[in-house]
């Protein structure tokens, strides 16, 4: 797509030791990428991002993301923020971006903030879907953005099981070790995990909103919650899983293609109105 000359202006242009903080609220099917953060070992969204950025001001831009997401894993709206040395107008500013960036990611939106704004530390929390296909045969048209889970499922028990999880507790049985081997503070905060039900349809979607995650920590939530609605995992057992706090006991790492991130909380939406 070709913009107009006119159309990528520059409003305003910063001086040698200054810039404008832009952030942007995007879009990505995760399933050819090896995740968000830039890394050697395949493609990422950050990478398309800052090539499109770097093509558009002729200059090395670098974008910091509001998380990491996994490789395989979606994004319906992932905020990232990057500096610029000067402005082009905000209406335009995805349609450019989108000229330059592959199928399978695009900016949604964009806004100036002030240059103190960070995508990750001013987050408040994010709200994750995990979505299953439960019927007998495997989806194809959806197969990208879901997981084929065959057989019987007591929602009844997923939905209890999900609010004994909700809530502050220590989730060491619900992290994955990290490849970097790092230790992390297993306490968090789930705020709120639900099961919704599509009618007339096999889609069922695990709703996690919460402050922070841990490594692989939604999926494996899932797959918990999976667990007990097959009969595999009791009741009763999961407090004591929680308690026990060995991920051994948990339920199983679901495939990344059914998360997605789909929306990212801040005390003010960068995107509102003033």
């Amino acid at each position: 797509m070709d913009l107009p000359a006119e159309a990528l202006s520059p409003l305003k242009s910063a001086d040698a030791e200054s810039s404008f903080r832009v952030v942007l609220k995007t879009e990505y099917d995760g399933t050819d990428f090896v995740g968000f953060q830039r890394q050697p070992n395949g493609r990422t969204v950050q990478e398309s991002l800052e090539d499109a950025l770097s093509q558009l001001f002729k200059k090395r831009i670098v974008v910091h993301g509001c998380s990491r997401t996994d490789s395989g894993v979606h994004a319906s709206e992932h905020i990232s923020h990057a500096d610029v040395p000067f402005l082009i107008p905000l209406d335009k500013f995805p349609l450019a971006m989108n000229a330059l960036l592959p199928p399978d990611v695009c900016v949604k939106e964009a806004a100036l903030v002030s240059n103190d704004f960070h995508a990750r530390f001013a987050s408040r929390g994010k709200l994750y879907i995990y979505r299953i296909w439960n019927a007998p045969v495997r989806p194809v048209i959806e197969r990208r953005h879901v997981t084929h889970v065959p057989g019987h499922l007591d929602r009844e028990k997923m939905r209890t099981a999900a609010r004994i999880l909700e809530g502050r507790h220590d989730f060491s049985a619900f992290c994955a070790q990290p490849d970097s081997g790092k230790k992390v503070n297993p306490i968090r905060t789930m705020d709120e995990i639900r099961i919704i039900e599509s009618p007339d349809s096999p889609l069922i979607e695990i709703s996690v909103r919460g402050r922070s995650f841990l490594y692989n920590m939604v999926r494996i939530l899932a797959g918990t919650i999976v667990y007990v609605g097959q009969g595999k995992i009791g009741i009763d057992q999961v407090e004591a899983i929680l308690a026990g706090r060995d991920r051994r006991v948990s339920g199983k790492t679901m495939p990344p293609q059914g998360l997605t991130l789909e929306k990212v909380f801040y005390d003010r939406d960068p995107f509102s109105p003033v």
